[in-house]
Formats: structure tokens, sequence, C-alpha cells
């Protein structure tokens, strides 16, 4: 009976080693979760930063395009006004020179 005896002691410190070493790896997986969820944490944050941030940037956007674009029709209006003064101007020198060259024909007065 001793000698079962031993047996069922070396049993017993076996199931114990394992026991502590399942511990060990259940400790060390504890310190790997947390640091994960350390990091799981700090990304979430970082994320929510740049979010914040890249709302910002495309609301800027945003109304820099708008502005641009108002730009864009107030250039494009005005160079239609400039074409239609060049245009008379032209009108007015044409109308000018007639007028100007028709009086060359007209004989002078004579002033006493």
């Amino acid at each position: 009976m001793t000698q079962q005896g031993a047996v069922l002691q070396g049993y017993n410190n076996e199931l114990v080693k394992c026991i502590e070493d399942l511990c060990m790896q259940k400790e060390e997986l504890n310190k790997q979760i947390q640091q994960a969820e350390e990091e799981k944490n700090k990304l979430q944050h970082e994320i929510q930063v740049l979010s914040e941030q890249l709302e910002c940037v495309c609301e800027n956007l945003a109304q820099k395009v708008a502005s641009r674009n108002e730009l864009d029709k107030i250039l494009a209006e005005t160079e239609v006004a400039y074409m239609k003064i060049l245009d008379s101007s032209r009108t007015l020198l044409n109308v000018l020179k007639k007028e100007v060259g028709s009086l060359k024909h007209v004989p002078e007065l004579k002033t006493n």
C-alpha cells in the first residue's frame, strides 16, 4: 500500500504542477489581455481625436470650395460684363470715326 501511496503522491505532485502551470499561463494571458485593452482604448481615443480633426478639415474645405465657387461665378459675370464694355467701346469708336469722317465733308462755317 505504501507503493500505491507513493504513486498517488506522484500523481498529486504532477497534478499540482500542471495546475500551477495553468495558473501562470492564465496570469500571463491576463497581462496580455490588459495590454491589448489598453492599446485598444488608446487607439479608440486616437481615432476619436482624428475623426474630430477630419470633421473640422472637411468643414473648412467645404467653406473654401463654396468661396471658390462664388469667386468663379463673380469672375465669370465680371468677364461677361467687361466683354460687353469692350464691345460697346468698339461700337462707340466706330460711330465716332464715322461722325468725324462725315464732318470732313461738311463745309466750314465762315465767321464774320
